[in-house]
């Protein structure tokens, strides 16, 4: 399961490990398609990590990095920091 999540990940400039049942992951992934990230989220893959089971999660991976979970990235959006690195991974615009 690391091999192909660290494979999603270099292979698209942002991927989102989701829940459809959280609330703040779709937060996020509004985030994302607002500033328009065309995401690869995988719902599946988050479930097999957490074994069916588990609270609400998100992990997301921006340039092939793991950029951690819904706290850090508010952060980032809030401190002007995720556009920057959206547009460093290609996935904006210059």
């Amino acid at each position: 399961m690391d091999r192909v999540m660290k494979k999603l990940a270099l292979e698209r400039a942002v991927v989102v490990f989701t829940l459809s049942s959280c609330c703040m992951c779709h937060t996020v992934t509004r985030l994302m398609a607002n500033q328009g990230v065309n995401s690869l989220e995988m719902e599946r893959a988050l479930l097999k990590i957490l074994g069916g089971r588990g609270p609400p999660a998100l992990a997301f991976f921006i340039g092939g990095r793991l950029g951690g979970g819904t706290n850090k990235i508010m952060s980032l959006h809030l401190g002007g920091e995720l556009v920057p690195m959206l547009r460093k991974a290609g996935a904006l615009r210059l």
